[in-house]
């Protein structure tokens, strides 16, 4: 009977971790520095009926170390009724989250980002669904009222900020209401395949990087998914200061007299243990007790020994998980979620072992003796 409850338990947990997740993702990404301020631009008129607003934003590049800018644009609707919750970045334990937006029957929680054009901070009201036919709120929606005639005007009281992200200094501190949870566990459909190009697009054009166009990206909004030439609307302004990273590389810098305060806790990512640098050796221990120090030494070959361990543990735990994901033909999105956690696991990494290194150092530390007397 033990052997059948255990087998049952196991059978659940397995079906529990192969299911997707009903709420809405979010990854780690592993820097110390948020996204510049949301930019100035316009809305490019709606090319047609049907299509839906979906706000810009900035994405995270791992292999360039930049934010880049994914214009807004007009995206039909995958599922009539649906509605499009935009990503979003919180902060986290000293780390930025990035949130997946999402198509479902309702707006969940978008961390109180004011990405304007209906999207305040708190649902949707640039259009709503009416007996499955889509209605365009003409305050907030540019559309041509010619081709397309459901209209209706309705306002509301906005207090306008560009402000990119939730937590952390200078954040929101919005939380989700119990509605918006409940959106973000409800059924719901991914970021469609126009999406995806488009998100792939922008991460590939130099121009939309941060380090570029210092927070005022030349494509700011397209009329269409992709589409980076002709009916496109540039940024008017960045939506405040750009602050660079503290390593950022001097190809990316800002043209000299024009250098901004580098932003605290700047740092590079790695995303697989192969990809970090070799582990430096402590420097040896000098306590003026020789068997001590041998001692010390010994701990520290120890030390490094287990962490070397753990990079490789680790890599071939991601390299199988790479495999697999060859074997099931993963699509660009699905790559792209590994990879993001696989940077967040070899940045847990690197961050416990510093931790469990510089704890080795402070009990090795020489301690100051006290007046008239030898170190303790």
């Amino acid at each position: 009977m033990r052997i059948t409850a255990f087998l049952t338990t196991l059978l659940l947990a397995l079906i529990m971790l192969s299911s997707p997740p009903t709420s809405s993702a979010q990854v780690r990404i592993t820097v110390g520095f948020g996204p510049p301020a949301l930019p100035v631009y316009e809305q490019p008129i709606c090319p047609g009926d049907g299509y839906i607003w979906t706000p810009g934003y900035w994405g995270w590049d791992t292999d360039a170390e930049d934010y880049y800018w994914v214009p807004g644009t007009w995206v039909l609707a995958p599922e009539v009724g649906y509605l499009w919750t935009p990503p979003w970045w919180g902060w986290d334990n000293d780390v930025f989250l990035f949130h997946d937006g999402f198509w479902g029957p309702q707006i969940g929680f978008y961390g109180g980002i004011d990405y304007g054009f209906g999207y305040f901070g708190v649902g949707f009201v640039g259009g709503r669904w009416d007996n499955g036919h889509f209605f365009y709120n003409h305050s907030y929606a540019n559309i041509n009222v010619v081709d397309i005639h459901n209209v209706y005007e309705e306002r509301v009281n906005v207090t306008e900020n560009h402000i990119s992200y939730n937590g952390g200094q200078g954040g929101l501190r919005a939380r989700p209401t119990p509605g918006e949870e409940a959106a973000g566990r409800d059924r719901h459909i991914a970021a469609v395949a126009a999406q995806t190009e488009h998100i792939n697009a922008a991460r590939g054009n130099r121009e939309l990087r941060a380090s570029v166009n210092q927070g005022k990206p030349p494509i700011a909004a397209t009329g269409r998914p992709g589409e980076f030439s002709g009916h496109v609307e540039a940024a008017k302004e960045a939506g405040g200061a750009y602050h660079a990273p503290a390593n950022r590389p001097a190809e990316n810098r800002a043209p000299a007299g024009n250098e901004m305060r580098p932003a605290e806790n700047g740092g590079r990512t790695y995303t697989h243990p192969n990809d970090l640098p070799a582990i430096e050796h402590p420097a040896a221990p000098n306590t003026g007790n020789a068997k001590l120090d041998q001692k010390y030494q010994k701990q520290q070959q120890k030390l490094l020994d287990q962490q070397n361990k753990d990079r490789q543990k680790l890599q071939a735990q991601q390299d199988k998980e790479h495999q697999q994901a060859q074997q099931r033909s993963a699509n660009d999105a699905a790559k792209q979620q590994l990879e993001q956690r696989h940077t967040q696991q070899t940045r847990q990494m690197q961050q416990r072992h510093t931790q469990q290194t510089q704890q080795m150092q402070q009990r090795q530390a020489p301690r100051a003796a006290p007046a008239g007397g030898r170190p303790r």
